[in-house]
């Protein structure tokens, strides 16, 4: 897979399908075969492509949320903190954990990501076991980021929900089972079959959601 664009598909770049479905994504990948404005659960269809689900009402009427949950855990030692700097993945020997995880690394302290917020961030993709990076925003500039919504198709579920009660200003570690990343179809040449994925986010803008 050639590095287009996570979200944008002119300017980003992206080894991943991250793109939005409206970028020309083929059925093959994950993200742009799920349909409606959706988060995804954490089964999967044969093919790798995790299946959708929208948002639902809190039960007590509050704002709408996200069905894939995250789980926080304490933030890996020796991590980079400096906002200026590229952030990297260490290789892990550790069982991955079963779900999505969240490691806060910087607590912002502006704008809170929620559900259906409008998102600018940067991200370091790599693979859990080896560290391996497989793609960055920052290839392209230190400011470069992605625009995404939380918690809706356009990219992987595991990374849409992501940035849920993150702050700007914030950075955080976030490791995703294959379930909700790629499942069993991968993403050759760069991402293999049934990869926990990990991704160093750090949230730039938010703008919350309509209505």
């Amino acid at each position: 897979m050639t590095p287009s664009g996570l979200v944008r598909c002119t300017v980003m770049t992206a080894a991943l399908a991250l793109a939005l479905a409206g970028c020309g994504g083929t059925s093959d990948d994950p993200v742009t075969s799920a349909s409606g404005a959706a988060a995804s659960t954490a089964s999967s269809t044969g093919s790798g492509a995790p299946t959708t689900q929208a948002p639902s009402d809190a039960p007590s009427g509050g704002p709408r949320q996200c069905p894939v949950k995250t789980r926080s855990v304490p933030a890996p030692a020796g991590a980079q903190t400096d906002l200026t700097k590229k952030p990297a993945v260490a290789a892990n020997t550790a069982p991955p954990p079963a779900d999505v995880t969240v490691a806060d690394l910087v607590v912002g302290t502006g704008a809170e990501a929620t559900t259906l917020s409008s998102v600018e961030a940067k991200y370091v993709g790599s693979l859990y076991t080896t560290g391996q990076e497989f793609d960055s925003s920052w290839k392209t500039s230190v400011d470069t980021t992605i625009p995404f919504t939380v918690c809706a198709t356009g990219t992987i579920p595991g990374f849409a929900v992501a940035p849920t009660g993150m702050k700007v200003g914030g950075r955080r570690e976030v490791t995703i089972p294959a379930a909700l990343a790629y499942g069993a179809q991968g993403q050759p040449p760069t991402i293999p079959p049934n990869a926990v994925l990990v991704f160093v986010i750090d949230l730039v803008k938010v703008t919350p959601p309509a209505g």
